[in-house]
């Protein structure tokens, strides 16, 4: 016979809340809410010594050793391995998004990696009795963490070439120069205001300037090459149809491919606008109410990617639907009301753009372009 608690809950299943960081991990034990639970501390990513504990838990907690096993831990820098190790040993294991966690709105409140684990371990319970008291994360299987690893390191890449391309036109300009583009042999020919060539350290300075730039531009080659192989994931796969829409580039097509439909499922336009966090954030208290703005709370790289493909779709998708909704409300308004307007074209882009690759729905008056 299962036992159970007063209020009719399971009490033969393992509870363990871990709350993770670099040096140590806090674990929290327990197999049913009123008692407090067992807390252990193991070094970080010690698997033998969590598994013992794990053991230890069963024992003091007169549990079966085939018990069931159900965790949680919030999403951070340690990212999944940790849940698909867990997994792999027969355990129940969530991924939480931090962000979604209640907590107290006191200027000043008691916040240790114990308190942390003990209030993950409460809610964990909560949420196997059925209560919404968090959001779990949705995890990709290793291969579709792995699809994001290239687009991201070229992003990443971009943006350092700017750094030191800015970095060489500043050096350049504390000597009066200007310039337009930074290549090696234009930095040779560079001379002061007399004609005199520039000081020795600032020629070495630029020269290691330029040696960095000359790596950077180099890889950001070689990962566009190892992008451009890729032909056969759902991810690559969602960038080529979403390359038949006139105004979708290929950068921001496979940052959608790699970040959101190439691996998720959605079942409405609700869930699409939310988890890129492009939903409205209301403000209500009595007679109070106003909007805060979006809520920021879902992908930024999407989110960021569809903020500037909005403004590409009203240009180059002149007679689509879409466009002609944001010129009536937006278009003869002031400039702050037409960049409030654009993140809202954004999300209706993404819902629709979204219905395109899961239905094959083209966006009302849409330009697509011809099969190459």
């Amino acid at each position: 016979m299962t036992p159970m608690t007063r209020n009719g809950h399971d009490t033969s299943t393992l509870y363990m809340a871990l709350e993770l960081s670099a040096g140590k991990w806090k674990l929290a034990f327990g197999r049913e809410l009123g008692a407090p639970p067992r807390i252990r501390t193991v070094d970080a990513g010690a698997l033998s010594e969590l598994k013992s504990e794990i053991e230890a838990a069963k024992r003091l907690l007169a549990l079966p050793d085939d018990c069931a096993v159900k965790s949680c831990y919030e999403a951070g820098r340690d990212g999944f391995w940790l849940h698909r190790w867990l997994l792999a040993q027969g355990f129940e294991n969530l991924v939480i998004d931090p962000a979604s966690i209640e907590v107290e709105r006191r200027a000043r409140k008691r916040k240790t990696d114990r308190i942390d684990a003990i209030k993950l371990f409460t809610r964990l319970i909560r949420h196997a009795w059925g209560e919404r008291v968090w959001k779990v994360v949705r995890v990709p299987t290793e291969k579709e963490e792995d699809g994001r690893r290239l687009h991201r390191e070229r992003e990443r890449l971009v943006c350092e070439r700017g750094q030191h391309q800015a970095r060489i036109r500043a050096l350049l300009a504390t000597q009066g120069i200007k310039s337009l583009r930074v290549e090696d042999k234009a930095l040779e020919l560079r001379r002061l205001w007399d004609g005199a060539r520039l000081p020795e350290q600032l020629r070495r300075e630029l020269t290691r300037e330029w040696e960095r730039l000359k790596v950077i531009r180099a890889q950001i080659k070689t990962v566009e090459t190892e992008i451009d192989a890729d032909q056969a994931s759902p991810a690559a796969q969602v960038t080529r149809q979403l390359r038949q829409l006139k105004a979708i580039g290929m950068v921001g097509a496979q940052v959608l491919g790699h970040e959101f439909f190439g691996w998720r499922k959605f079942s409405n336009g609700r869930q699409v606008g939310a988890l890129a966090g492009l939903t409205g954030t209301p403000h209500q208290s009595g007679s109070t109410a106003h909007e805060q703005g979006i809520s920021k709370a879902g992908n930024r790289r999407v989110r960021a990617v569809m903020c500037e493909l909005a403004w590409i779709w009203v240009r180059y998708q002149p007679d689509s639907a879409l466009t002609q909704w944001y010129r009536a409300r937006f278009g003869s308004g002031p400039g702050r009301l037409r960049r409030i307007g654009i993140v809202a074209l954004a999300r209706k882009l993404l819902v629709a753009l979204w219905r395109f690759v899961d239905q094959g729905v083209v966006p009302e008056g849409a330009i697509v372009r011809s099969a190459s």
